[in-house]
């Protein structure tokens, strides 16, 4: 009978020590690979941005692969498909409990960012957001999370500022004078960056006429278009979705609705299908978004660099500046994996990020890295300014990252 449980006990150690094994080579023994989650949307509605997105991350870790990895280690990213929060819950519990990794990246979307990171901060892992701009991603104070990309509220500062700077004068109207409708895209994002900038334009004098919230899933967004008319606004803010960007564009046309300034938000109306799609209704839209590729290079260094391995990857250009954003926020992940010799404890981790800084201007984004102790959010990255010109979408704002100034039509 002794010997029989002495066996079972032999068994037992063996199988336990098989566990543990397994469970420090993927999250960050000294002999394997460094095991990073990779939470995007990959199929699905947000698909396009999502493989985007993920095409950037993908680029920084073949980089640093290339040169060596992380003390001689290379760095693996397993793919988790979020396609949308339930998902998105799922995938991270997989990728942690199963997978038992530690970092994960993630994730363009807002949604899947709050779903996913909520996660992470119940089983003590460590989330790096590299897109998903929603304020509430970082509001909730977590210790677990730790975003490189601006937030939705920084969007509307660039808005009002942009207001300020460049569309007053160049209406020659006073401040008090310009009208401004919003319309948005109603999930957290939308109304996020809406509530910012109405509030932003109420304490600078300016009259916010009218706000249009819409789903963007809608087919039809007629009577948003007419509500807009009739408030006949100096500049329409727009927060959309490649779908409903399109929609508005065309819809605009059809109802013979004519704005003189018009600025995007990120999403839909920065990709080359928006303009594609559009053609020549594109043209002297503006839009405040991640950083593009038609940019001042010496504000941006590393771009091009990111640009040839992105074509010869991929055969063709980037499809937006979401894959540039990931580039750049991944290898500030790997940088501070490096400075933690390869260690991919979250405490560490986040440790290291706290005292982890670069200046502005120094980055393929030109946003410099310094993360707030309490939230976690990057305050060093903000969006810019572009504008479709000649089928070129230019960065024409702020002055240090433009390369023409924005065209205003009265």
């Amino acid at each position: 009978m002794k010997k029989i449980s002495s066996m079972l006990l032999i068994v037992v150690m063996l199988f336990l020590t098989a566990c543990g094994g397994g469970s420090k080579g993927s999250s960050g023994s000294d002999d394997g690979p460094i095991k990073l989650g990779a939470l995007f949307p990959l199929t699905g509605d947000l698909a396009l941005l999502g493989e985007e997105s993920y095409r950037g991350a993908e680029l920084a870790v073949e980089e640093i692969n290339a040169n060596g990895g992380i003390n001689g280690r290379e760095v693996e990213l397993v793919k988790g498909d979020a396609v949308d929060p339930d998902a998105a819950q799922a995938e991270a519990n997989r990728l942690i409990n199963q997978e038992n990794i530690q970092s994960i990246v993630g994730s363009y979307s807002s949604g899947i960012a709050f779903a996913a990171s909520e996660v992470a901060e119940r089983n003590g892992a460590l989330y790096w957001e590299l897109g998903a701009v929603a304020d509430n991603v970082t509001d909730r104070e977590y210790q677990s999370i730790l975003r490189t990309n601006p937030p939705a509220s920084m969007f509307s500062v660039v808005h009002i500022n942009f207001i300020k700077d460049v569309v007053a004068a160049e209406l020659g109207k006073d401040l008090s004078d310009i009208k401004v409708a919003i319309a948005h895209e109603d999930s957290s994002y939308g109304t996020t960056i809406a509530d910012e900038a109405e509030k932003l334009a109420e304490a600078e004098g300016i009259n916010v006429v009218s706000i249009q919230p819409y789903s963007s899933t809608s087919n039809d967004l007629t009577s948003v278009i007419l509500n807009i008319k009739k408030a006949d606004p100096d500049v329409l803010i727009v927060v959309s979705y490649i779908n409903d960007a399109i929609l508005i564009s065309r819809q605009m046309k059809e109802l013979n609705v004519e704005v003189p300034v018009f600025i995007g938000s990120g999403g839909g109306h920065t990709m080359t299908d928006f303009a594609d799609a559009v053609g020549e209704n594109s043209e002297h839209i503006l839009n405040v978004d991640f950083p593009q590729y038609e940019i001042n290079k010496d504000a941006t260094p590393g771009m091009e660099e990111f640009l040839a391995a992105y074509e010869e990857k991929f055969g063709s250009e980037p499809r937006s500046g979401h894959s540039l954003a990931n580039y750049m926020g991944m290898k500030v992940v790997l940088e501070i994996i490096e400075e933690a010799d390869g260690e991919l404890d979250p405490e560490k981790l986040r440790e290291v990020a706290m005292n982890y800084k670069v200046e502005k201007n120094t980055t393929a984004t030109g946003w410099g890295v310094e993360f707030d102790e309490v939230s976690g959010q990057n305050k060093l990255s903000e969006p810019y300014i572009t504008q479709w010109i000649d089928g070129e979408l230019i960065t024409v704002y702020p002055e240090e990252v433009a390369i023409e100034k924005p065209k205003i039509t009265k």
